[in-house]
């Protein structure tokens, strides 16, 4: 008889946790699993998965506000979620897999409360550590740990999810205490032991906390040039890689800007992401490319890069690492959140954060030692530990395993 999973998350096929989100659904179906995801976007490709769309524009710019004014975070949607949660009612899955709940598009309130009423199953990965605090997503940045006792006065009310009101973070704290931890069968998955650590140090600490990074397609991130974009077969130049969804200072990307100046001619910085007001705005060592959703373009020009260089300020589990690793090119990283953990001697280099110096030398090795020293052992990394039908089967695997204690209770 097929058990039923139901997922929700920001975006759905899209982005990196929209890609995690339609692969654990994918992986599920094979195992005889009846997959639904609940989403606020879907990616152009659609999704395999039974689909369940998530509030409106004017929902979401609602809850925006709620944001911006009230530092409520997490608390607008009320409306869309009563909505959502009908619809899950309707369903009625055995296991439920919940993501990003941030995103101006649930209430967490009413979805908790739910989920107390009903008391299924329930894995909740967390791609941040906003779980756990009273506002940010990531506090490493401002070494802040108010977290770990009671969050107040945050030092990062005006960063995502950004509020340029009031500060709500004490009340927001005491209220997520309170609804995250009444799930009787809840198991937290982390894809990084950084992030596994923090959590044990939370509200939260009490939960079953597991690692399964994430996993990737090696059949589509594998080392090959054929899909390059027209703007890049054009440079003769070595290429320094950084890809992103999204753009930020948290990203990077005024790092990339500093290090550009310092390189040689012989190398050329490529951004994969970029808006077209960013892309305007770049100096003129850096190519610009925006966001783009055809990961077989996106798999040559990580082939194509002498090194991917990640000088992220806050991350959890970077997939832009694996990626890269997947198409057998070197990773630099600066030793943020889980992202070294991608690494290993052979596949790159950890500097500290905004040490360019440091970046420059791991460059100049990768060219020393020969950047086709590094493919074999880079593209063996990421078969051995980032394997999509390997690391997904985990969470099929934890489901089998909740369903089946639940059954014995």
């Amino acid at each position: 008889m097929s058990r039923k999973l139901l997922q929700i998350n920001t975006t759905l096929n899209t982005t990196s946790t929209g890609r995690i989100t339609e692969e654990i659904g994918l992986c599920a179906m094979e195992q005889d699993y009846e997959s639904i995801a609940a989403f606020r976007r879907v990616g152009p490709a659609g999704s395999a998965s039974q689909k369940i769309k998530v509030g409106n524009e004017l929902d979401r710019y609602l809850h925006g506000v709620k944001t911006r004014v009230l530092d409520r975070h997490g608390f607008g949607s009320k409306r869309a979620t009563r909505e959502l949660v009908q619809k899950i009612r309707e369903a009625d899955p055995d296991v439920i897999g919940l993501h990003n709940l941030h995103g101006y598009y649930l209430n967490v309130d009413v979805l908790f409360h739910y989920l107390k009423e009903v008391q299924k199953p329930v894995v909740w990965t967390f791609h941040d550590c906003w779980p756990f605090t009273g506002h940010c997503a990531y506090f490493d940045r401002v070494g802040c740990e108010k977290w770990k006792t009671e969050c107040h006065e945050c030092p990062q009310k005006t960063r995502y999810p950004a509020s340029y009101g009031i500060d709500n973070s004490f009340n927001n704290f005491h209220q997520k205490k309170e609804l995250f931890t009444g799930l009787q069968n809840l198991t937290i998955v982390t894809p990084s032991h950084w992030l596994k650590n923090l959590v044990k140090k939370s509200f939260l600490k009490d939960y079953s906390v597991q690692v399964i990074h994430n996993g990737i397609d090696l059949d589509t991130f594998r080392p090959g040039i054929e899909h390059l974009p027209d703007a890049v077969k054009g440079i003769d130049q070595k290429i320094i890689l950084g890809v992103a969804s999204v753009w930020d200072e948290r990203k990077g990307l005024q790092e990339f800007e500093k290090l550009a100046p310092l390189l040689v001619e012989e190398y050329r910085i490529v951004l994969v992401g970029l808006s077209e007001g960013q892309i305007g705005k770049l100096p003129k060592e850096i190519l610009g490319i925006g966001r783009t959703e055809n990961i077989q373009q996106l798999a040559s020009l990580y082939s194509a890069a002498e090194a991917f260089v990640n000088p992220t300020l806050s991350d959890n589990f970077p997939t832009t690492n694996i990626e890269a690793l997947a198409c057998g090119t070197p990773v630099i990283t600066y030793k943020t959140g889980g992202s070294p953990e991608a690494v290993d001697e052979l596949t790159g280099f950890v500097t500290e954060q905004r040490d360019l110096n440091g970046v420059l030398s791991s460059v100049k090795e990768i060219a020393a030692n020969g950047r086709e020293s590094y493919t074999e052992p880079c593209r063996q990394r990421a078969q051995d530990h980032y394997n999509k039908d390997d690391r997904f089967r985990d969470y099929v695997e934890l489901y089998d395993i909740m369903l089946e204690e639940r059954v014995t209770e």
